[in-house]
């Protein structure tokens, strides 16, 4: 143990207190405790429910009326609990179909329904209100030829392609959801020269498989269908026709064809029903073993002889974004921003994704405010945000961070984040430097079945617990823009463990989710306990709660593991600056320990503000000032969505994917760059501590 964490513990219990945490001495932290522990009461699982119930009771898609109906709900409860809550509105280029099709025109006919029927059981699903099932950002087009079946349809499957002598170009490729994100698959598929690309679900990966069917089971019955985005998120989210810039009514704005995130080629989901006819019309190769799903055919690759036509148009119309930004003004360091956000947009229904999580949202928000009428002052601003159009690619987040970058980046302390949430572990991903802050969190918290603490209940495959790490962020959620381009401290947050078998259907209902994710909203609520104590201690810190020596070692293991990767070609890397400043990271981070250490013992807490600044402005050292190769609005070094991973995060990007290609001389440049960065967070954590030691002396004298 660090002797500074051991000081700051001994002094907890010397005097009688619970366990000290980061960024409160001890003097301070029983009454910030206590305030916690009442919010903690406050929450109330029922309401979360009710919440979920209101916004999930009809189709809320981006652009709708519903949409804005749900962000006028959610701001007149904000303004009702005496938050300053406003809709900040946005638009973006929004594209409904206007067609589609999808039919076998040889050797037999067959005519895709390309909908979703009513379950009689289930009202919510008896809606006429909704969008079809499409893939946003889909190319328009009017396409035949033959199909070929290309599993999950990886770059690693179309090698396996190639190996067995079957060429896609010319052809309609068919892959199932599963493998990668689903805006990889047109995108590999177009790359190989494809016409056009169907996505359909196996029911080998969430449908009877698995286990029951919806209503009798969580998982997908045999006409659902996974609607999605495919938008080229690996080289930006946010509104295709304004990148980097915000979108708003009157802005400038690219025209279609120089949009660089649009998908090239048509790309339309089936269900496993209208999947089946078109899959048992091929021939050619059987599929491998891993290939195969789950239908009762025998899985070929083809290509054909089953021959495809695909005619989809959109109105690619811009539509307006509806954000609901509320903020709670801190009493001393007001210009300090907290910020917790989830997206209120979905697909259908979505009382899973987003309800469950804008729901927990708002429990918190309610249970901050009541504190706060209570006596409670935080020392920090908080603002909880509800974004609109997460669904189509991170737009409603994406743009209010590009309009307000620059406050961002000298107010924005962190920002938490959550979308689905059900019964389950808790999960966390984020910035190495929250990883201490949250492991406090996970140990203070309790689950709400086992009662086991959060930490607790992550076990190792031994059985004994498994040392507390965050994920590195990739995307998949309003994170995305905060920590990848904005340089904010960013973690994503929450439940997990029940199948998402109606991810993005008709079928995520308030039924399905009362009945199978989360019946009682208990979890609803632990996560609502979760992000009141998240906002609260990092919104009450007397020192911000940042940890640097684990961000050292995170990136050590990230250089350590691309070695490996890199084999006999490690040498060309030329990794030497960036291991040798790695490790001046880490003396420069435990000099920092010592300094605060010494300020936490203190009997009175100098003034800190300026050293606050310091310390979460380290995160912005990371982002590199000319971004990814290829890819410039990407510009964290250290984490980011990859290129072909979709959701998933590649660490050093910018040098393992040069390594991936087989360019190492744009590896070796940007190992260089991650150099000069480590430098440069080494030279900020210094400048930290240099403050943290002046703040001491001044108040000693």
């Amino acid at each position: 143990m660090h002797r500074s964490l051991l000081l700051l513990l001994t002094i907890g219990r010397l005097m009688g207190q619970v366990t000290a945490v980061r960024g409160f001495p001890p003097s301070q932290w029983h009454a910030e405790h206590e305030w916690e522990n009442r919010a903690h009461q406050i929450t109330n699982a029922a309401r979360a429910g009710e919440y979920m119930k209101r916004m999930s009771a009809e189709p809320h898609h981006a652009g709708s009326a519903a949409s804005k109906a749900v962000a006028n709900y959610a701001l007149q409860l904000l303004q009702s609990w005496g938050y300053q809550a406003s809709i900040e509105t946005f638009e973006g280029l929004l594209p409904y179909p206007t067609l589609r099709q999808v039919e076998m025109v040889g050797p037999v006919k067959f005519r895709a329904r390309l909908d979703e029927p009513v379950i009689k059981e289930d009202p919510d699903t008896a809606t006429r209100l909704s969008l079809p099932p499409f893939n946003a950002y889909s190319a328009a087009g009017d396409v035949t030829g033959p199909l070929v079946y290309v599993n999950y349809g990886t770059p690693d499957d179309y090698e396996y392609l190639k190996k067995i002598g079957v060429d896609v170009k010319g052809k309609i490729v068919i892959a199932r959801y599963g493998g990668s994100w689903r805006g990889v698959k047109p995108k590999v598929a177009a790359e190989h020269g494809a016409l056009a690309c169907l996505i359909y679900s196996d029911p080998k990966d969430d449908g009877y498989f698995a286990g029951d069917v919806y209503p009798k089971g969580l998982y997908r019955p045999s006409m659902s269908v996974q609607r999605g985005s495919v938008i080229d998120m690996a080289i930006q989210p946010g509104d295709p026709l304004s990148p980097g810039w915000a979108s708003e009514k009157g802005s400038k704005r690219l025209p279609l064809s120089e949009a660089a995130t649009l998908m090239k080629i048509p790309v339309q989901p089936l269900s496993y029903d209208d999947a089946k006819p078109l899959l048992e019309q091929l021939s050619g190769a059987v599929a491998p073993s891993g290939w195969r799903g789950a239908l009762p055919i025998t899985y070929h690759v083809g290509p054909g002889p089953a021959t495809v036509h695909v005619k989809l148009k959109f109105d690619f119309a811009t539509r307006p974004l509806y954000n609901v930004i509320a903020r709670m003004p801190g009493e001393t360091d007001s210009g300090q921003w907290v910020i917790y956000g989830n997206h209120h947009d979905a697909w259908v229904n979505g009382a899973s994704d987003p309800g469950s999580g804008a729901a927990s949202l708002l429990e918190s928000a309610r249970a901050l405010a009541e504190v706060r009428r209570q006596g409670w002052k935080p020392r920090r601003t908080v603002i909880f945000a509800l974004w609109d159009g997460e669904e189509f690619g991170l737009i409603g987040s994406t743009e209010w961070v590009e309009k307000n970058l620059v406050a961002l980046q000298a107010k924005a302390v962190a920002y938490f984040n959550s979308d689905t949430n059900s019964r389950g572990t808790f999960s966390a991903s984020g910035s190495p430097t929250l990883e201490a802050f949250l492991e406090e969190i996970a140990r203070d918290l309790k689950d709400p079945i086992s009662g086991q603490s959060l930490a607790e209940m992550k076990l190792a495959p031994s059985g004994s617990p498994a040392a507390f790490r965050l994920g590195a962020l990739g995307a998949g959620s309003d994170y995305v823009a905060f920590t990848h381009h904005a340089g904010v401290a960013g973690a994503n947050l929450g439940f997990s463990g029940v199948s998402s078998g109606t991810y993005h259907s008709l079928y995520d209902t308030f039924g399905w989710y009362t009945r199978f994710a989360d019946k009682d909203f208990l979890y609803c609520q632990s996560l609502a306990k979760v992000n009141t104590s998240v906002l609260m201690r990092m919104a009450g810190a007397a020192v911000i709660p940042f940890e640097y020596w684990r961000m050292a070692r995170t990136i050590r293991a990230y250089l350590a593991d691309l070695e490996m990767a890199a084999g006999m070609s490690v040498n060309k890397l030329q990794l030497g600056s960036a291991n040798a400043e790695v490790k001046r990271m880490d003396v420069a981070a435990r000099r920092f320990e010592d300094s605060l250490a010494k300020v936490m013992a203190m009997p009175a807490m100098p003034v800190l503000a300026e050293v606050n600044q310091a310390i979460y402005q380290v995160d912005q050292a990371l982002l590199l000032r000319s971004g990814l190769p290829g890819r410039p609005w990407y510009k964290n070094a250290i984490s980011a969505p990859g290129l072909y991973t979709g959701y998933g995060a590649k660490t050093l990007p910018g040098i393992r994917e040069a390594m991936e290609a087989g360019n190492f001389e744009v590896a070796a440049r940007q190992a260089r760059a991650l150099g000069r960065i480590l430098q440069n967070v080494t030279a900020r954590i210094d400048a930290a501590t240099h403050l943290l030691d002046e703040a001491a002396a001044s108040t000693s004298r």
